[in-house]
Order: structure tokens, then sequence, then C-alpha cells
């Protein structure tokens, strides 16, 4: 039992070896060498690409079993070198573009993204305004006529208020304003503190929450290092053009999808604090309603949240 168990976690494991760094590498170091056969002259002959190939084909490092061997072997290691670099350049994506941090970078990127949070505010103040006047036309149209009025240009301005962010914006990316998002609302409406509360309502999540969770996790890394690809593939437009509209494709499609995943782990997020703050707050003995109200939002935060420390007596000897 044990054996069939390593048997299939190594299958898995070579699988997503195979899939994750393997085959985007070996695509990568074609597309290379292809830029580096042709280069910008002969962008499109690809004419001129086959017989290069066919040539080095015939050599006697091709031809032979260990020359094979080898050849095989420089293939997979170079392609998954140049995966485990994409997933690296999708790690400093993901936080880019999340930008947590963004108060930490170094200058000129923090004035950069202060700049940019400004900016932000200021169009979804604007917004949020004409959503609101919108809000109020249609109630004093309701009032006045007494039927429904098109609800069309309602949601029309909410949506463009969604799109610069659906809270006061406070970071310098959309993305980054979304996770903030649940956590701004989950300490207005339930005063919860998603930064203290987590890592203890992480380890009493039920089974199907959790997965679902982590499956937007691994859908937010795998977006991410999409955009770690399109770093990698455009410095090749330097040499073969071609390289420019593929990295482009890669970087729209990354986007797209991290937006997407970002929304739907944020919902996630928000979900899961909200249906089980009750059930932790049971089972450290705590009273509580459905939903959770501030006041036990208050004292999850007091009970679960780090005591400052206390400073040690000022003159005191130190003891070994």
């Amino acid at each position: 039992m044990v054996n069939g168990f390593l048997s299939t976690l190594g299958q898995k494991l070579a699988e997503r070896w195979l899939s994750l760094l393997v085959l985007p590498g070996v695509l990568f170091l074609a597309t290379a060498t292809s830029a580096r056969i042709l280069g910008q002259a002969h962008a499109l002959d690809y004419g001129r690409l086959t017989d290069r190939i066919t040539l080095w084909a015939k050599s006697p490092a091709a031809t032979t079993a260990g020359g094979q061997v080898v050849l095989i072997g420089a293939v997979l290691a170079a392609a998954a070198a140049a995966g485990l670099a994409a997933q690296s350049l999708g790690t400093l994506v993901q936080r880019t573009a999340l930008a947590a941090d963004w108060h930490t970078w170094p200058p000129p990127l923090d004035r950069w993204a202060g700049a940019v949070v400004t900016r932000r505010r200021a169009r979804w103040t604007a917004a949020v305004h004409r959503y609101r006047h919108r809000l109020d036309t249609d109630a004093r149209s309701l009032a006045r006529t007494g039927s429904r009025p098109d609800p069309g240009p309602r949601r029309a301005a909410h949506v463009a208020m969604q799109r610069i962010a659906t809270e006061e914006p406070d970071r310098p990316t959309w993305s980054g304003d979304r996770i903030h998002a649940a956590a701004v609302r989950l300490e207005r409406d339930h005063h919860l503190d998603v930064a203290v509360l987590w890592p203890y309502l992480w380890l009493t999540l039920p089974e199907i929450p959790r997965a679902e969770i982590t499956a937007a996790e691994q859908a937010l890394t795998r977006a991410a290092a999409l955009g770690g690809w399109a770093l990698l593939y455009a410095p090749l437009t330097v040499w073969w053009w071609p390289a420019g509209p593929l990295a482009a494709a890669l970087a729209l499609t990354s986007r797209y999808r991290f937006r997407n995943t970002v929304d739907a782990y944020a919902q996630l997020l928000e979900a899961a604090v909200r249906l089980q703050a009750t059930d932790l707050a049971a089972q450290l003995g705590m009273d509580h309603g459905v939903p959770p109200d501030p006041v036990l939002g208050d004292a999850l935060s007091h009970y679960l949240g780090p005591r400052v420390p206390t400073p040690p007596a000022s003159g005191g000897a130190l003891s070994d």
C-alpha cells in the first residue's frame, strides 16, 4: 500500500514537472533557437530554419546513441531551468500585482506607487459620486412615477466604479485592491481582522472550502507564471521580432487570468471568514451570534492578536 502511494505520488510529481516546467521550457528553447538562427533580417524564413536544423540533425553528436542521450538531457535540463526562471519571475509578478508592501518599495518606485494610488482614489471617488447620484435619481423617479426606472444606467455606473476598485483604493493595482477590499469589508461589517484570524481559521476550515481556496491560490500562481514567461520572451524581441507578439499575448493572458483569479480568491476568502468565524469562536469557548457581530469580532481579534511585548526594566542587571 505504501509502495503504491509513493508510486502514485511520484507519477503526479513527474506529470507536474513535465507540464509546468519542461514543456513550456522546450517551447521557449525552440523560440530562442529560432531567434538565434533567423534574426531580424530573415525573421519569417522558415526554409532557412529547417535547413539549419536538418544540418544539426546530421552532425555526429546527434546521430550516435550517446550523443542523443546527452542532447536530450541537456534540452530537458535547459527547459527545466527556463521553467524555474519563469516561476521565479512569476513570483515577482504576483508580488508586484498585489502590491501589498508598496510602502516599502525602494525610491522612486514608492513615490510612483503613491502617486498612482492618489490618482486611483480621485477616479474612484468621482465614480462613487456618479453612482450615488444615479441611485438618488432612480429613487426620486420611482417615488414620483411609481414605476421602476431603467436599471441600465445605474448598473453601468456601478460597473464603472468596480473597474477602478470595489472599495476605496489603497494599492496601486486593481488586483491588490481587490484582496484589500475583502479585509476592509470584514473589518467594517464585523470588526474581524483577517490578518490575525486567518491562520486560525485556516486550521479549522472544512475540507471543501479549504480545497476551493487552495485551487484558487494555485490558479493565481499559474496566472502569475504566465507573466513570468512573458518577461522571458520579451528580450528575444531584440534578435527576432515575432517573439514580441508572443510575449504580448502571454502578458495579456496572464493579466486576464490573474484578475479573474484574484476576484474569485477574494470572494472565497471573504466567504470563508464570514461563514467560519462563529465556528472558530465556538471552539475558543466564546459566546457568539450568527452572523458574527462587531462585539465578537473585537473579542476574536483581541484574543488571537499578539500582545505588545513589555520592555525590560531600565537599569536592571542582566542575568546569565
